[in-house]
């Protein structure tokens, strides 16, 4: 992982935990299911969090006989656990709890409508200045010229996508907790408040979705982005030992690490083994996320 993407996730981390912990206050306070909804949303994010983490701590554990590429796809089966997380833990969650309320309006008392919509703001400071901006910023960052929907797609740096994700549905989630309490207590009818909770359990379910898609791609075994295998393709005909490449196959193992396979037409008459040492170079140089580079010539 990046140390750009892992000083998001602490960051994230802290922020996260600080809301978690008013929001539970002001839900116990007004009786908010949107507010709860946001709380626990708040909890499964931190939860979400310490998974990344674990997944980079074990991703960089060193090669052994057991795991010989290393274990590196540790990070995405942790990520893939975030979308179970926030699919579970924050989706079906708010979606039942914002149900109860709504075929159960009654039950709602609305005490501290003010203290909630601060806390609400609070929130959405932390969100937005501490997590959020840093976030986009990083993936602008590392988008350069590619589109954003382009970008996710061909991330394969997990942490940064489920960061920006949760960042974007926790801030959309703020606003729309803010119009469930807002719309409940100038009404007077807490279904708006139950709608509220059942309409951030959806967003959640729908970013649980989108990561799960991801993280199931890169499980599987997904290869490197068209711009990595163009960029490799470029570098082995380079070499002018090199007469054709028969085929090319290349796997994402982590964030930062590609198995790169390639049956290699050389000259005749020319030192194998050099060209072989040669296109390993060339290919390192132009993809330094190529790690493990294996060179078959064929006859």
């Amino acid at each position: 992982m990046a140390s750009g993407s892992r000083r998001l996730i602490y960051l994230a981390l802290v922020a996260n935990g600080l809301i978690a912990v008013t929001k539970f206050i002001a839900a116990a306070i007004s009786g908010s299911s949107a507010m709860f909804a946001e709380a626990i949303h708040s909890v499964a994010d931190t939860g979400n969090q310490l998974f990344l983490l674990r997944g980079d701590t074990v991703s960089r554990y060193a090669a052994t006989t057991t795991y010989p590429f290393g274990r590196g796809r540790a990070m995405y089966f942790w990520a893939f656990m975030v979308a179970v997380m926030l699919f579970v833990a924050g989706g079906v969650w708010s979606i039942i709890h914002g149900w109860e309320r709504i075929l159960h309006p009654d039950d709602h008392h609305g005490g501290g409508f003010v203290f909630s919509l601060i806390v609400l703001g609070i929130a959405g400071v932390f969100e937005v200045f501490i997590a959020f901006i840093p976030a986009i910023r990083e993936f602008n960052k590392r988008r350069g010229s590619r589109g954003v929907w382009q970008s996710i797609r061909e991330s394969k740096d997990p942490a940064l996508i489920i960061v920006v994700f949760e960042d974007a549905a926790a801030t959309l989630g703020l606003l729309i907790a803010a119009v469930g309490l807002i719309a409940t207590q100038v009404t007077g009818n807490a279904f708006w408040d139950g709608a509220a909770s059942v309409t951030i359990g959806v967003l959640l379910c729908v970013v649980a979705f989108v990561v799960a898609r991801e993280m199931k791609a890169l499980l599987e075994g997904e290869s490197a982005t068209r711009r990595d295998r163009a960029a490799i393709r470029t570098a082995i005909l380079s070499v002018p030992a090199v007469a054709n490449i028969e085929r090319l196959l290349t796997m994402q193992l982590a964030p930062r690490e590609i198995l790169v396979n390639v049956d290699v037409t050389f000259d005749e008459g020319v030192d194998e083994v050099a060209a072989i040492e040669e296109v390993e170079s060339a290919v390192s140089n132009v993809v330094p996320d190529a790690t493990r580079i294996f060179v078959e010539p064929t006859r």
